[in-house]
């Protein structure tokens, strides 16, 4: 095992621990270690709201989350000698939830896949499911199954939600001047377009206390992913996948969190992962001036690895860009693929899920989301592709009509404030 460069305890609060991670990109926020190219290396990971999520039938925790928290980062690490114009080389060599058997903590044996209320974060259908609700996920070795969704089991494709380097003070002030411009055109939408620097419940590690409410004002949230990288939700960046992050700092700096898993394509009920704390190993290395050389001036390019399920037989949706109203959309992808997403759902309820169960297993998971036609004026088309053998019975269409599921229908509405 790599040596742990950011150990954790599972019984203390994040900001209690040996090292103190953060959760706000900026570039003053100092390094907890340093490697050297060619080093290996492990840091544990706390669940990305540091435990407020609670293994139960409820989902009040999902709709009171503290959103001004998340995410719980473990890192920034240095990488010596990478200078701003280098790529980052990071192969993830192994990772995993919490070791121990069960647990209060999410990663301990379970996990959660949660729909976050519209006016606490929403999702991608959040006008169609405004309300929380949440699955609790228990896990069997690689496979995850829920009391709350019945029917189905599948192995997970563990992977970082969020990983990336540390922006420099430059890119910084481009993130905050084009998403404060964003916010400005809507200043009072719910959800909101963006999320501005916040400094209630900013981690800053060990940023010193004269600088920082400077860095806390300035210090940009890690809700989305960014040319550093950040969280991209990728669920293929698994074990065996190599990931090359621009450096735009010194030593590149380094963070990983919000691990999961698994998740479907676009994770789409906001917390649509199901999330975790846990371990994972790195191995870094540094291409000097390769962001010119490659062409790389924003965003990571990654190789994925090679551990995903081997799922061979899919039940395929399609959607269009035209809205539940009727309005013709000009070829627009994201509300063709949520087009096919509410396709998939109505399927499902078929069977006897409820909406809810069928949003929530969407975004747990491993299904594949493709825009499968982008050029044929005015129609997008867009496509999701759910793996057939994650269900206890037959799910495909048949002249003997759809099998209802049993064996439990999870959390009725009456015992779940939430639903």
């Amino acid at each position: 095992m790599p040596e742990v460069l950011f150990p954790l305890d599972s019984t203390k609060p994040f900001t209690e621990q040996e090292k103190t991670g953060h959760n706000r990109w900026h570039p003053d926020i100092p390094p907890v270690a340093a490697v050297k190219p060619g080093d290996s290396f492990r840091a544990e990971v706390r669940e990305w709201f540091d435990g407020a999520i609670k293994n139960d039938d409820s989902a009040e925790d999902i709709r009171d989350a503290p959103l001004k928290g998340v995410h719980c980062l473990s890192g920034p690490f240095a990488v010596e000698g990478a200078q701003p114009g280098d790529l980052l080389v990071v192969d993830i060599l192994d990772i995993g939830p919490i070791p121990q058997e069960e647990g209060p903590l999410a990663g301990q044996g379970w996990g959660y896949t949660g729909v976050f209320p519209k006016n606490n974060g929403g999702g991608f259908l959040t006008d169609q499911f405004p309300d929380a609700y949440k699955a609790i996920w228990d896990f069997s070795g690689q496979t995850a199954s829920s009391r709350h969704i019945p029917g189905v089991s599948y192995t997970g494709m563990v992977h970082p939600g969020l990983m990336g380097t540390a922006p420099s003070p430059e890119l910084l002030a481009t993130w905050n001047k084009r998403e404060g411009d964003l916010i400005a055109t809507d200043p009072q939408r719910i959800p909101p377009l963006a999320l501005p620097p916040e400094p209630d419940q900013a981690i800053l590690g060990n940023v010193a206390a004269e600088q920082f409410d400077r860095v806390a004002g300035e210090a940009a949230r890690t809700a989305p992913p960014r040319e550093n990288g950040g969280n991209q939700d990728i669920k293929n960046l698994t074990k065996g996948s190599r990931v090359f992050y621009p450096v735009f700092v010194e030593g590149g700096h380094l963070s990983v969190g919000d691990l999961h898993f698994s998740q479907g394509d676009g994770e789409i009920t906001f917390c649509g992962a199901i999330e975790m704390g846990g371990y994972i190993d790195l191995h870094v290395d540094i291409i000097k001036g390769g962001m010119q050389t490659y062409g790389v001036s924003e965003n990571a390019i990654f190789m994925p690895g090679r551990t995903d399920p081997q799922y061979s037989e899919w039940l395929a949706f399609s959607g269009t860009s035209v809205t539940l109203e009727g309005e013709q959309k000009y070829l627009d992808s994201q509300l063709a693929y949520q087009r096919a997403i509410l396709h998939a759902i109505d399927y499902l309820t078929t069977f006897g899920y409820t909406p809810e169960q069928a949003y929530l297993l969407l975004g747990a998971a491993p299904i594949e989301g493709r825009f499968s036609g982008v050029v044929d004026i005015p129609n997008s088309c867009a496509t999701v592709y759910i793996p057939t053998e994650i269900f206890d019975f037959d799910p495909r269409p048949s002249a003997e009509g759809p099998t209802q599921i049993s064996g439990g229908v999870p959390v009725p509405r009456a015992a779940n404030p939430a639903l």
